[in-house]
């Protein structure tokens, strides 16, 4: 039996139904349909889930065993099973209860790490460390993927309270990246960060190798400006990077959940040690409501099942994100390896095939830039695509706030766009007003006709914060979580990511010519050739 048998029974019956008719059977619908934490208001009562559909949606969050895994999850079990690793990345952002794994507290050696961020922090911010040059005036964060999304994410989102030095992020291992960040930038006050737990990752290590040399040609001595975030102190002496200037976390952290770690090292930098806190702060009241709420009344369960709803039983493949605040640029990026490294799964915990789909694509851009890139398909193309809008009332510029008012309203159009549409007989009344009659009146009539009844949900902040960014951040991990475990599936391993890793490093002698490559396919081979005679 499928475990989505009895929501797609009832989606069968009510797939015809517009939203609209929803909101006139109940003028009370958006009040219905919306749930309130804090300074965090989530709306989904612009998509097709009634009340009957939200009792299905609860009941499988019991059934699966949401509340149980969510318990075992925080007591620090191994639910990490592939791995043999409990998952507790919010231990980081804990502000003072005992946190458990293998029959130790952890707190003691997480907050002795944190005050050591925070001394560094604050001595590099003061001046009382010094570049080779003098202060420092930049500092640059080498890693990728989780050691790379979360700090750049957060860093754009908080620049607004930014007032350290400067913030500059390299990950990509194509060298024009590393090129282009350090071209402009003074290696006598510049401090570099290496971010990877075991100082092997390749791109992250190529990267530091290279901005080593750079810093070189102009400093005595470049490991005095570097500091990293690892666990392999071996590895870091032998970098040359002493022991003070080492942060590191444990393997009950995974890299797209480990921003609230010594990975935000650059963060707590750029905004000061204080702002950093708010940043955990507004997690840990997440992490707070995740635990405590009711399923029906939990925001990260209600997100949860709403993208349940949408994926696994109406079978919208995609999710749009677009967060309406331009400073969440890089939200969505971060989201979308958060979910989908997460959740892109095709194995349960046992081992078995999925006899479903697993989680969707993610992806998405601000608004309103958005509107005038992707939104045409979003709302007349033939694929239904839910949105999640994300906006903050009020603005931080107040000299600016007219055009705070009209994001606002750009995005709340939208979203009532795609719920309304524009009806045929609406389209033909327009083109007849412009003076169109006949078949070319009704030829342009179908061209300007939306079909609405397109999902979308809000979420609303007062204000974009470092509170409410850490907040917003927990909110869709927690999110994550319930969904991997109503799918069944672990959503703290990545071993899609490992193949292409393996073959990249076979193919290295390929590409030098040093190796026939034997047993690869035509046409890997083929392009090797072509790469090694447009390089000869």
């Amino acid at each position: 039996m499928n475990r989505f048998d009895d929501l797609l029974a009832h989606a069968a019956t009510v797939k015809d139904r517009h939203i609209l008719d929803l909101f006139a059977a109940d003028p009370d619908r958006a009040a219905h349909f919306s749930a309130e934490f804090g300074s965090w208001f989530f709306d989904f009562s612009k998509t097709n889930i009634d009340a009957t559909g939200l009792k299905l949606l609860v009941d499988l969050a019991k059934k699966t065993g949401v509340a149980a895994r969510r318990d075992a999850m925080f007591a620090g079990e191994k639910i990490n099973e592939t791995e043999g690793r409990a998952v507790l990345h919010m231990a980081w952002r804990n502000l003072g209860d005992t946190v458990t794994v293998d029959g130790h507290d952890v707190m003691p050696a997480l907050r002795e790490t944190l005050g050591r961020m925070q001394a560094f922090a604050e001595d590099v911010r003061t001046g009382r460390f010094t570049g080779q040059g003098g202060r420092i005036t930049d500092v640059v964060n080498i890693g990728i993927g989780g050691s790379d999304l979360g700090p750049v994410m957060a860093a754009i989102a908080c620049s607004s309270f930014a007032d350290g030095p400067r913030l500059h992020f390299i990950s990509n291992v194509d060298g024009a990246h590393a090129h282009d960040v350090l071209a402009g930038l003074n290696p006598e006050t510049t401090l570099v960060i290496v971010a990877s737990k075991t100082f092997t990752t390749i791109e992250t290590m190529t990267n530091a190798e290279t901005a080593r040399a750079w810093m070189a040609a102009k400093v005595a001595d470049p490991a005095a400006q570097f500091a990293a975030i690892s666990t392999a102190t071996d590895k870091t002496a032998a970098f040359g990077i002493p022991a003070e200037r080492v942060f590191g976390f444990e393997d009950w952290v995974g890299g797209r959940y480990s921003v609230w770690s010594p990975i935000g090292l650059s963060l707590m930098i750029g905004i000061g040690p204080g702002y950093f806190a708010e940043f955990h702060a507004g997690a840990a009241a997440m992490d707070r409501h995740f635990r405590q709420a009711p399923l029906a009344e939990n925001l990260p369960v209600l997100l949860a099942l709403v993208g349940i709803w949408h994926n696994q039983v109406l079978g919208h493949a995609t999710r749009a994100v677009l967060p309406y605040e331009q400073r969440l640029a890089r939200l969505p990026a971060y989201l979308q390896q958060l979910e989908m490294e997460s959740n892109g799964k095709r194995v349960s915990m046992d081992g078995a095939d999925l006899p479903y789909h697993s989680g969707p694509v993610v992806w998405g851009e601000p608004g309103t830039n958005g509107q005038h890139a992707f939104y045409q398909l979003i709302h007349q193309g033939t694929r239904v695509v839910p949105c999640e809008f994300i906006l903050a009332a009020r603005g931080r510029e107040p000299d600016l706030e007219h055009q705070h008012l009209l994001l606002v309203a750009n995005c709340l159009a939208q979203s009532e766009a795609l719920l309304r549409g524009r009806s045929l007989a609406e389209a033909t009344d327009i083109m007849a007003k412009k003076g169109l009659s006949g078949a070319e009146r009704d030829r342009q009539a179908r061209h300007r006709v939306f079909p609405g009844n397109r999902p979308s949900t809000t979420l609303l902040i007062e204000v974009l914060t470092p509170f409410s960014l850490g907040g917003i951040v927990a909110l869709y991990e927690h999110r994550v979580f319930v969904e991997g475990v109503i799918l069944g599936i672990n959503s703290f391993d990545q071993w899609g990511v490992e193949l292409g890793k393996e073959l990249a490093l076979a193919l290295a002698p390929v590409l030098d010519g040093s190796s026939e490559g034997a047993g690869k396919d035509g046409s890997t081979l083929g392009l090797a050739a072509r790469i090694r005679a447009a390089r000869a």
